[in-house]
């Protein structure tokens, strides 16, 4: 019974109700714990608040004028005079002769499906019978030979295609027939994603907010800022020729500090998290910066570099490849700084009376298994974006060491080994400034961690204390006994 009530009493503390061990009830911190919290928490502000006024300066400065004035890109979504983009819902799909499709009018295709599958010996085409959303009768809708291939169409399927029924030169082409020059009148374009990528990003949100409820809200509205300042902000510096490392960085610390403030709270432990990511993000921008020049990544062999590479003399591609860099590993590195900083408190608040020494060592060692893991995600994230890329390599046969190092792959590899030493530097960067700011912070009369709501809102702390419950029922419960004379009398009382 003693057992329990300790360890209830345990419970309730690491959950920052306030209640202490033993019979001392209610404490509140001395004069000196509150003085020393100040300090801990000045000296933060006087890092932070510096550094923050800086950024937004730098972004004011850097700020993109937003005008388009010089670029010559064409959107391939522009259509001709009298050609339009229209969607429907497939009913059908047939495969022809293209040549025979061409000369014919859709509606003799729709007549039977007999002619489905027949050949004249030429070649064969994918038509889908497809009724356009505006209404009207079902139109034939030449499917692209890639698309066929690799994917195909099925019936109920949403598709964009090309309308060149009004198109100029096209005035001999009926409703439903093809050009004049026996084109197709109805060319696919692409499929309609809507309603599953809505479906999809509900279920995003529904389960996070369900599973991490306010925090998970914050997390999602912040994701929205960040996305706000990568397009407002980044995206249209590129394009204007601002400096890509200055860009990223600025950005990037822009983001970390919205996000984590806003998801997480002001709190210490989050201010610990935000210094450990900006020096995370400080040594991979710089590692960053290097390897871009060093090992020459200019990306060439990619079809979209080229094409920026044209519309304007301002774009610079290393530049971009070196913002993508530093971005890049922005979520994995938030991820280690703020679970390294939750950790050191966690440790603190279950053992206060642990020496700084001592409480680095423990975090370290969680520190490690997370950057075992984090190497391991962020090495399998991008071989999975890059996979037709590996496929392609693969199929040259060529050297593993060629390979990895070529103009395909090298960007990726780069990429990878760039985020991971950033993140790896992070984390005992991270756990040191947090064990300093915990020591300074977390004295309480008794000898108690101070604990606020905002730091055991987590549940880790509540796996914690039932860990060291099972550490003392193994060891031998609140009696004091030994575990072996436990053992040994039951031993005796079963004999």
């Amino acid at each position: 019974m003693a057992t329990a009530v300790e360890f209830k009493h345990e419970v309730l503390l690491l959950m920052g109700s306030g209640h202490s061990h033993g019979h001392t009830g209610h404490s509140e911190p001395t004069p000196q714990a509150m003085a020393a919290r100040r300090k801990a928490n000045r000296i933060l502000a006087a890092v932070l608040i510096p550094l923050t006024l800086l950024t937004l300066a730098a972004m004011a400065a850097l700020w993109p004028s937003g005008s388009k004035e010089g670029l010559t890109l064409a959107n391939p979504y522009n259509a001709a005079p009298g050609v339009t983009f229209d969607t429907g819902r497939i009913q059908r799909v047939v495969t022809e002769s293209c040549t025979a499709a061409a000369s014919q009018a859709p509606q003799q295709g729709t007549q039977g499906a007999q002619q489905e599958g027949q050949s004249d010996g030429g070649s064969q085409c994918t038509f889908a019978f497809t009724e356009p959303d505006k209404g009207g009768n079902p139109v034939k809708v030449v499917i692209n030979p890639d698309v066929a291939k690799s994917h195909g169409v099925d019936v109920g399927d949403s598709i964009r295609y090309l309308n060149l029924t009004n198109a100029q030169g096209a005035a001999a082409a009926g409703p439903n027939g093809p050009a004049a020059n026996g084109a197709p009148a109805y060319i696919f374009v692409d499929f309609v994603r809507t309603m599953p990528i809505i479906l999809l990003a509900a279920l995003y949100a529904l389960v996070v907010v369900a599973v991490a409820r306010w925090r998970g809200l914050r997390a999602l509205i912040g994701l929205v800022g960040a996305y706000f300042v990568l397009v407002s902000f980044m995206l249209p510096g590129l394009v204007e020729g601002k400096p890509p490392l200055l860009l990223a960085l600025v950005g990037s610390t822009v983001i970390m500090i919205g996000v984590l403030y806003f998801a997480h709270g002001f709190s210490a432990r989050t201010s610990t998290a935000l210094l450990g990511t900006i020096f995370g993000l400080g040594i991979t921008a710089l590692l960053a910066a290097w390897a871009t020049d060093a090992a020459n990544l200019a990306g060439v062999g990619s079809h979209d570099a080229a094409t920026l590479a044209n519309i304007s003399g301002n774009i610079s591609i290393s530049g971009i490849i070196l913002c993508g860099l530093i971005i890049s590993g922005l979520g994995v590195l938030n991820d280690v700084t703020i679970t390294q900083s939750s950790a050191v408190w966690e440790l603190y608040e279950l053992a206060p009376a642990t020496s700084a020494r001592k409480l680095f060592t423990s975090a370290m060692r969680i520190g490690r298994d997370h950057i075992a893991s984090t190497v391991y995600t962020i090495a399998f994230a991008y071989a999975g974006a890059a996979l037709p890329i590996l496929i392609i390599v693969m199929l040259y046969d060529r050297p593993l060491g060629e390979a990895l190092t070529s103009a395909e792959l090298s960007e990726e590899v780069i990429r990878t080994l760039v985020g991971s030493i950033g993140l790896v530097l992070a984390i005992p960067v991270t756990t040191l400034i947090a064990v300093l700011v915990v020591k300074a912070t977390g004295i309480r009369a008794g000898g108690q961690p101070a604990v606020t709501p905002d730091d055991v809102e987590d549940t880790g702390a509540l796996a914690a204390a039932a860990a060291v419950a099972g550490e003392r029922t193994a060891a031998g419960g609140a009696s004091g006994q030994p575990a072996e004379t436990r053992r040994g009398r039951r031993a005796a009382q079963s004999g």
